[in-house]
């Protein structure tokens, strides 16, 4: 089991770099076409990209959460160090990306349904960007007060 998490936590890890870059050229799309006066497609390809490594940034996190990560659901944590971790994992980190991936779902699904409209691309860039907020605020930086110490950071 060590292999195989250490394996889904460097790809969890490594995702998310791929996750920000397109959440990030997906808004600056939105707001050039938006100021561009462009109508919205429907269907944009980098809010669809954006969409789905966020589901799959998601997936990966829910695997670790309920099954393999020390610090997740499952854990037996002990009382030293591990308990800041473990909170920051099972409150924070886990609810904020939730919340952040609902906010990314929603944008994209009204932004389809707001085509005629010419909405789309206001709608993009705004749930987005309220997703992309959270999830940079919720991201283990190795700056966090109490994960540095175990290397979590």
């Amino acid at each position: 089991m060590p292999v195989v998490y250490t394996a889904i936590t460097h790809a969890h890890s490594g995702l998310r770099w791929i996750v920000l870059i397109l959440l990030i050229v997906a808004i600056a799309r939105a707001l050039s076409m938006r100021s561009s006066g462009t109508v919205y497609p429907g269907k944009d390809r980098w809010a669809l990209f954006g969409l789905i490594s966020v589901h799959i940034q998601l997936l990966l996190g829910l695997l670790l959460y309920l099954w393999l990560s020390p610090y997740g659901i499952a854990a037996d944590v002990p009382e030293d160090a591990g308990q800041s971790v473990a909170k920051y994992y099972n409150w924070v980190h886990w609810w904020v990306m939730i919340i952040a991936t609902v906010l990314i779902t929603v944008g994209y699904s009204k932004a389809k349904r707001q085509a005629e409209l010419n909405k789309g691309w206001k709608t993009v860039a705004k749930y987005y960007g309220a997703g992309l907020f959270l999830i940079l605020a919720a991201i283990p930086w190795p700056f966090y007060p109490g994960l540095e110490s175990v290397g979590l950071g």
